[in-house]
């Protein structure tokens, strides 16, 4: 098709056919450049067509039909043969190199696994490329294995070794019945925030986020100052975190603590609780925070011995950031575990069409990988990053621990728990 032919067609063809036309036109063109370039190659290697063969072990073997690789659509072309003289006097194919480059499957591979990631599944590729020879389901899912083990590496293989890190969360997300991930996400200094890491085990337990943690150390995890860290009330992770970083100051979230001792009250008590929860999220300071927690214990007294045992249970780690007399601006992220969760309603928008996980494989950590990074890339700062070096210079640890000298195991030992039958002391908190 030359370039007077396709200027008539295009002025014969409508509008809905006009696209149609020209990249054929373009794909014509793109076949005659792959001979021409296969052409020239095959003169390199043989000499001249009708010229004399000087030193040339290579000779001109006629032609073949091939196949190319033209926008991920397999195309028909001529592909000219060469064959070499060996020792024992007969010949072998020569293999062309602008052949198997334009056989190269990677431009289709990438289509491919951008349709995956855009939710369309191994059955409906065929779809998306009708023309393409390499999209059966057992390619494609053999495809997005490997893709899979790439974001893996992606997100396992990045250098977390810096002091700016500040905070870090933990949180689990579940995956299945018999699969249940561990999330790690740091903090910096600069209100960053990074998916560092994950581990998988059956449920959110002591050991999975022990290795979790072990893996974080071992590349280079670590703070110059005590570690601010969010949980959501799983004495599990709490352990693990303790055994790793045992000055971190640790805040409970407020929200999964509100939803826990609503679960135990009388739904008309809801809203005074709310009020005292919202109270406590917005007063700045230790004095202020104390008082609001003073007036949740009276109403909970009041209501619920089985709720103000539980609010006891958190005691002043539900006001461990007030303690540190940092502005209130920090309050709206780092008072409870929202952060990492919002992060999960993302994955889980990816994972969403993964209908059974495989405990067998490691089919749960190529697709949580790839979710997480997903979710990563909508990552934005922290609400009062600004004042995150106040919450630094409050962290720093005491000048005689900076100077080695070793506290006491009473200075050590974990704090005061009240009973539901105790009153609940003014007990000091790791700050």
């Amino acid at each position: 098709m030359d370039q007077f032919r396709v200027v008539e067609l295009l002025g014969q063809a409508s509008g809905a056919e006009v696209g149609d036309v020209f990249r054929e036109f373009l794909r014509s063109h793109v076949r005659l450049m792959i001979t021409e370039v296969m052409a020239a190659e095959v003169t390199e290697l043989c000499g001249a067509k009708y010229g004399p063969r000087v030193g040339s072990e290579n000779q001109r073997a006629g032609s073949a039909e091939g196949k190319v690789l033209l926008e991920g659509r397999g195309e028909t072309v001529k592909r000219p043969r060469v064959r070499k003289r060996v020792a024992n006097g007969s010949t072998k194919e020569v293999s062309l190199e602008t052949y198997g480059a334009a056989q190269d499957p990677a431009q289709l591979q990438e289509s491919i696994v951008r349709a995956l990631v855009a939710g369309v599944s191994g059955r409906e590729m065929k779809e998306v490329h009708p023309d393409s020879p390499r999209v059966s389901k057992s390619s494609v899912s053999c495809l997005w294995k490997k893709a899979g083990t790439r974001f893996v590496d992606e997100l396992r293989s990045r250098d977390i070794a810096s002091p700016e890190w500040v905070a870090l969360m933990l949180d689990g997300i579940v995956l299945s019945k018999a699969q249940t991930a561990i999330v790690a996400l740091g903090v910096m200094r600069d209100g960053t925030k990074q998916i560092l890491d994950f581990d998988l085990g059956s449920s959110e337990n002591f050991e999975v986020c022990r290795d979790l943690l072990d893996r974080l150390v071992a590349r280079g995890f670590a703070v110059s100052q005590r570690l601010f860290s969010v949980l959501d009330g799983s004495q599990s992770l709490q352990k693990a975190l303790l055994a790793f970083f045992p000055d971190a100051v640790i805040q409970r979230c407020l929200i999964h603590k509100e939803r826990n001792l609503k679960a135990k009250l009388s739904r008309r008590d809801w809203g005074e609780l709310s009020r005292l929860f919202k109270r406590l999220r917005e007063v700045q300071g230790a004095s202020a925070a104390r008082e609001v927690l003073g007036e949740l214990e009276q109403f909970l007294e009041r209501k619920n011995a089985a709720a103000l045992a539980s609010l006891r249970e958190a005691g002043d780690e539900l006001i461990a950031l007030h303690l540190l007399e940092v502005p209130s601006t920090l309050q709206v992220s780092l008072l409870s575990t929202n952060v990492i969760e919002n992060s999960f309603r993302n994955t889980r928008r990816k994972l969403g069409r993964v209908t059974r996980f495989r405990p067998e494989t490691d089919q749960a950590s190529r697709w949580l990988s790839y979710a997480l990074l997903e979710a990563e890339k909508g990552f934005r700062r922290i609400a009062g990053w600004r004042d995150l070096g106040h919450l630094v210079n409050a962290l720093e640890r005491p000048a005689k621990v900076k100077e080695g000298i070793t506290e006491s195991p009473a200075a050590m030992s974990p704090p005061f728990r009240p009973t539901a039958c105790t009153p609940a002391p003014s007990r000091p908190i790791n700050v």
